[in-house]
């Protein structure tokens, strides 16, 4: 496609674009210059750019396809590092325990980030002469980036202390944490893998679709957050659950970083294809984002560190929920004939923790955590060898309800100790 008009919409929508790559061939390797102004722009003019490209069929064109993949690479990169280098602003406000291994991998990211964009620069630039696409006259200049931290800090004059923050939104929110927790954990993300490990991993069992789907969990949790439970900013007022707040605000910007690094892999690195283009504009990208390097930060650091803020943030969020719930007391008989054998006691357990509030199985003054099959079975053995015939559950009334339903039905299963069809309320179970 030849015509004038392409041409010279191709010229706008190229000006922005080669501007910033302009930019990125003058400046230092130094991290300091790629500041969210600039990723924004980078964002906004790659994406503006290869919506056009794609409008225009560049992914079946031979001549076009490299360009149009580049703009792609900067886009995902380019949104990859805001969400990176939000967190590195954010970091001393998120009020968090210091953590020196996250701020230097953090800052290892970037950095990496960073170096991708600058080498790409004047490969598009390149190409971009190859098209015969015209050159900005003007250039950007650092001034025209700022960072957004300043020195000042506007006065709180808006109090929130006095918002009304409902216990059941509190509640629910720290639920929901607990619940995305031990979703998360499931992956088993707690140490590092080496190479052969993240191969395995990616895209099989991790890809970018089950990211999103957390990263959806996260954001929405965030955003009942802001709308039922705090309002204002985060520098005064309950630092508990501000700081819950922080954690959240944190996974979920790690979150959105790690799941561009993944669409970029699996989209434009991993799988090439059968044509001989894609395989070679496969090979010239790589040559230029260092695959190893991507999957090593994605899995090593975002995913490892989710799932590490995830799990500090549990006790957090346990000691919110706890300050919150409706507590009262349940006295149910126990399973018949065979007591909190092991049936009993996991399906009592996995209610507690389905709801993640505090639930103690009381006998006379001994207390026993009915969210831990172990205790509960302590517990049975206390009630066998007292011929006790009721206990008493005292803790979160969302899970006494549930225990109630579950008694009814004698813990699941019947005199014999086989197992019974649970009701309708009790499906979160089977």
């Amino acid at each position: 496609m030849h015509d004038g008009a392409f041409f010279e919409n191709l010229r706008i929508f190229s000006h922005d674009y080669l501007k910033c790559c302009s930019y990125l061939c003058r400046i230092d390797r130094s991290s300091r210059y790629f500041t969210k102004k600039l990723y924004s722009t980078l964002i906004a003019s790659s994406q503006l750019l290869e919506d056009f490209l794609d409008y225009h069929g560049a992914k079946n064109n031979k001549n076009w396809y490299f360009y149009r993949e580049l703009s792609a690479a900067v886009r995902h990169l380019s949104i990859a590092g805001y969400s990176q280098r939000h967190i590195a602003n954010r970091l001393m406000a998120y009020d968090l325990p210091e953590d020196d291994e996250f701020e230097q991998q953090g800052e290892a990211n970037i950095g990496f980030l960073t170096q991708c964009l600058i080498n790409m620069a004047p490969v598009i630039l390149d190409e971009a002469r190859r098209l015969g696409i015209p050159f900005p006259a003007e250039n950007f200049t650092p001034l025209d980036f700022p960072s957004v931290r300043t020195d000042e800090i506007l006065e709180s004059d808006i109090d929130d202390e006095d918002r009304d923050q409902q216990k059941k939104h509190i509640v629910k929110v720290a639920s929901e944490f607990l619940s995305i927790s031990r979703s998360f954990e499931q992956l088993g993300l707690y140490r590092p893998f080496d190479e052969a490990e993240m191969k395995a991993l990616v895209p099989e069992k991790i890809n970018e679709v089950e990211i999103m789907r957390y990263e959806v969990m996260v954001h929405n949790l965030q955003s009942s957050f802001d709308t039922y439970v705090i309002y204002g900013g985060s520098r005064f007022g309950n630092r508990r659950l501000k700081q819950l707040r922080s954690n959240i605000s944190l996974i979920f910007h790690l979150l959105q970083m790690i799941g561009r690094m993944l669409h970029f892999y699996e989209r434009h690195l991993h799988e090439a294809g059968y044509k001989n283009i894609y395989k070679e504009v496969q090979q010239k990208l790589s040559a230029l984002i260092d695959p190893k390097k991507l999957m090593d930060l994605t899995v090593n650091y975002g995913l490892y560190f989710v799932c590490y803020f995830l799990a500090t943030g549990n006790e957090l969020a346990r000691n919110v929920l706890n300050e919150n719930i409706e507590r009262r007391s349940l006295r149910v008989g126990i399973p018949m004939n065979l007591g909190f054998h092991c049936r009993p006691s996991l399906l009592v357990a996995k209610i507690v923790q389905h709801y993640g509030g505090q639930v103690e199985l009381c006998i006379g003054p001994d207390r026993f955590d009915a969210g831990s099959v172990l205790d509960i079975q302590w517990a049975g053995g206390k009630i066998q060898k007292e011929k006790i015939t009721e206990v008493v559950f005292e803790g979160d009334a969302r899970a006494l309800s549930d225990l109630q339903i579950l008694a009814r039905v004698n813990y699941g299963e019947d005199t014999m100790g086989k197992g019974v069809p649970l009701p309708q309320e009790l499906s979160y179970l089977r």
